[in-house]
């Protein structure tokens, strides 16, 4: 059994750790296997390590095997220790980070960067099926720019490559948020891209993920008035107050807010086709805001392993191109 590793507590600390790839690369190893490692493939636990490649071989399945085997860095040219400070900057920034911004601190290029943030949002899904319950806040938003804004190239193209654009509100993105308030003020939230707002698709997804018989929150859009069949439904009319008691959507409100300022001031163009991600990068920090930064740091490290996101897939390169 290996010692357990304790994360950096800041960047500074994470910069200067990382450096180190022998240390970096240890870090990883018990990060992955505290209890020893074996072989992600087989399982099989008889595996050698071939030092001058820091690499193990496998005397089950023969085959050879790396650290990133099963990770989101899998098959990744770049070492720990770049791959490691760039998840602990997107971890902690409260904003985000840009590719650019990324690219210029670790020396990469600016599309190596924009890959690897995207990657690193997949190990921040954290994608529960278990529902929701006690007093839920639902609300839906719009985000992205407004098609009117847009070159008619960019226009026609960031419209025609997703079903996810509303012409009602120029090309946008819709999205729903449900916030369950928690006790001492811990509220969490889970939110995702919707393809429209009309309650035949809102009602769902509120059913999918709220216990039946809960309390929720709304404003007095219409897609929700068939909540009350369901669950114990209540409703705040913003043409006239913005809470009225418990009844309010502030709590969520301030989510869309964090997670607009996070858009227009560092991401500023997200294409509909990726606004998923960003929305599970907003969620992650806002649920995880009650830690510290070395909390969060781990949090995501856990969840790296069996996910995989290859460059083919991120650009949607095996879909088949939009028909007009």
């Amino acid at each position: 059994m290996l010692t357990p590793v304790a994360a950096p507590q800041n960047l500074t600390e994470a910069i200067r750790y990382f450096a180190d790839k022998d240390r970096a690369f240890q870090f990883m190893v018990q990060m992955r296997w505290p209890m020893g490692v074996y072989c992600p493939r087989c399982a099989c636990t008889e595996v050698s390590l071939i030092k001058t490649r820091l690499i193990w071989k496998c005397k089950g399945c023969k085959q050879q095997f790396s650290v990133k085997v099963g990770t989101i860095f899998e098959d990744s040219p770049l070492g720990l220790d770049k791959w490691l400070p760039a998840l602990y900057l997107l971890a902690n920034c409260k904003n985000g980070i840009s590719s650019y911004e990324l690219h210029r601190s670790l020396g990469v290029t600016q599309k190596t960067a924009w890959f690897m943030l995207h990657r690193i949002r997949l190990a921040m899904q954290s994608k529960s099926f278990a529902k929701m319950d006690g007093e839920i806040e639902i609300d839906e938003t719009f985000i992205g720019g407004k098609g009117g804004n847009m070159h008619k190239a960019r226009r026609e193209r960031m419209l025609g490559k997703s079903t996810f654009g509303s012409k009602r509100k120029g090309g946008k993105t819709p999205v729903i948020g449900m916030l369950r308030r928690g006790k001492d003020g811990k509220s969490r939230v889970r939110a995702g891209v919707v393809a429209a707002v009309r309650r035949s698709d809102l009602q769902p997804i509120v059913e999918a993920n709220v216990e039946a018989g809960a309390t929720v929150y709304t404003d007095a859009f219409l897609s929700y008035n068939k909540l009350h069949t369901v669950f114990n439904h209540a409703i705040v009319d913003h043409t006239v107050e913005y809470v009225k008691g418990r009844v309010h959507t502030n709590g969520l409100e301030n989510f869309w807010s964090l997670f607009k300022r996070t858009v227009k001031g560092t991401y500023t163009a997200i294409d509909p086709f990726h606004a998923h991600a960003y929305v599970d990068e907003q969620a992650f920090r806002f649920n995880e805001r009650e830690g510290n930064d070395g909390d969060r740091f781990m949090t995501i490290l856990r969840g790296i392993l069996g996910k995989r996101l290859t460059y083919e897939g991120l650009i949607g390169a095996n879909l088949a191109p939009a028909t007009t």
